[in-house]
C-alpha cells in the first residue's frame, strides 16, 4: 500500500535522506524508527506529498505522490508532529473545516465528524475551543482530522510526543482500534514500536539500516544477549571500561536510583565470555561488582546494534 523507492531528499547541499526503499502492505502497522535527525519526518513529508523528492519515488497504492499529489492525498490521513489547530475554532467547527477542505459533501461530512469525535473520545470537548485543550486532547483532535474521510493510509509523525504517560497509553489504545488501515508511524520510542507494530523500519543518518517484521529483526539477535550489571566505581571510568571489552556491542547507563553503584545494560555478541571479562576488569580496577544478570535481547538492543548509541 505504501512504497518508498530509493527516496532521496537534499536541502541545498545537505542530504536529509538518501536511497531509502521499503514497503508497508495493506492493513499493516509499521514503525519508522531512528534517533533524532535520522530523517523520519522528511520521509513522512515525502510520502504525504508535503515536499518533493530530489530523486526516487513515493507511492500510495499505484499512485506516484509527486506526480499526482491530490489523488494520493485523498487516500492519506496525516498527523504531523506539530498539530496546527485554529485556537479560535471549536473542535467540531475545526473538523467541519477540515472535512470541507477534503471535499466531503455536507451530509457525509456531518456523519463523518460525529464518527471521528466518538472514535477519538472527543465528545466532552467537541464544543470547546481548540486553544483551551490540553496537549492530549489536541493530539486526539489531530488524529480525528487525519481519520476524516476514511483514508486507506494513516501517516502519524510521533503521535505520542509531548504526552504524559497516561495520555500516551490512551493514544496507543486509540491507534490499536484502527484495524484495517495501513498505518506508518514514526517514533523514537522502542516500547511503542514493539507494542503497536508488526513491521519495523530503522533509519540512521538518512539511510535505511533495517526493514523487516519485528520477528525477523529479532532473529538478528540470536546468539546475542544483554547483561544487567551494577558496579561500584567511578561511573565514567566504568562506562569506558565496559565499552572497551571485546564482544560488547553497546552500553546504556542507568539513572541514579539511590542504591550503591551504577547500573549498566550491556549488549554483548556472546554474553558468557563478556560476563567473565567484566568481572576480571572490575577486580583489576579495584571496583566492586554488585550485580550481574543475563537477560534475553530486546528490540532496543537491536536498535543500539544497528545505529549505535546516538542521542
Amino acid at each position: 500500500m505504501i512504497r518508498s523507492e530509493l527516496l532521496t531528499k537534499y536541502y541545498g547541499s545537505v542530504r536529509a535522506v538518501g536511497g531509502v526503499s521499503f514497503s508497508v502492505g495493506a492493513g499493516e502497522v509499521a514503525a519508522l524508527l531512528g534517533p533524532n535527525g535520522a530523517g523520519k519526518s522528511t520521509v513522512m513529508r515525502l510520502l504525504t506529498g508535503y515536499v518533493s523528492p530530489t530523486a526516487g519515488r513515493a507511492l500510495v497504492g499505484d499512485v506516484d505522490v509527486a506526480e499526482r499529489p491530490v489523488t494520493a492525498r485523498r487516500q492519506i490521513g496525516y498527523l504531523p508532529e506539530q498539530v496546527s489547530l485554529y485556537p479560535e475554532f471549536t473542535v467540531r467547527r475545526y473538523l467541519g473545516f477540515v472535512g470541507e477542505v477534503k471535499g466531503l459533501a455536507r451530509r457525509r461530512r456531518r456523519a463523518a465528524i460525529g464518527r471521528v469525535i466518538e472514535q477519538c473520545g472527543l465528545g466532552e470537548v467537541a464544543d470547546r475551543h481548540n486553544g483551551t485543550l490540553s496537549k492530549g486532547y489536541r493530539q486526539r483532535v489531530g488524529l480525528a482530522q487525519a481519520l476524516l474521510g476514511d483514508p486507506a493510509v494513516l501517516v502519524l509523525d510521533e503521535p505520542t510526543v509531548g504526552l504524559d504517560p497516561v495520555q500516551a497509553v490512551e493514544m496507543r489504545e486509540l491507534i490499536r482500534t484502527l484495524a484495517g488501515c495501513t498505518v506508518l508511524l514514526s517514533t523514537h520510542n522502542l516500547t511503542e514500536a514493539s507494542a503497536l507494530c508488526s513491521r519495523v523500519i530503522i533509519l540512521s543518518h538518512g539511510s535505511l539500516v533495517a526493514a523487516d517484521t519485528a520477528a525477523e529483526l529479532g532473529r538478528r539477535l540470536e546468539g546475542a544477549g544483554r547483561l544487567v550489571v551494577r558496579i561500584d566505581g567511578p561511573p565514567d571510568a566504568v562506562a569506558q571500561g565496559l565499552s572497551a571489552l571485546p564482544g560488547v556491542l553497546g552500553i546504556e547507563r542507568g539513572e541514579p536510583d539511590g542504591q550503591a553503584g551504577v547500573r549498566f545494560v550491556v549488549l554483548a555478541s556472546n554474553p558468557e565470555p563478556v560476563q567473565r571479562r567484566l568481572a576480571a576488569m572490575a577486580v583489576a580496577a579495584g571496583w566492586t561488582l554488585l550485580e550481574v544478570q543475563v537477560k534475553p535481547p530486546t528490540l532496543e538492543d537491536l536498535f543500539v546494534r544497528l545505529v549505535g548509541s546516538e542521542p
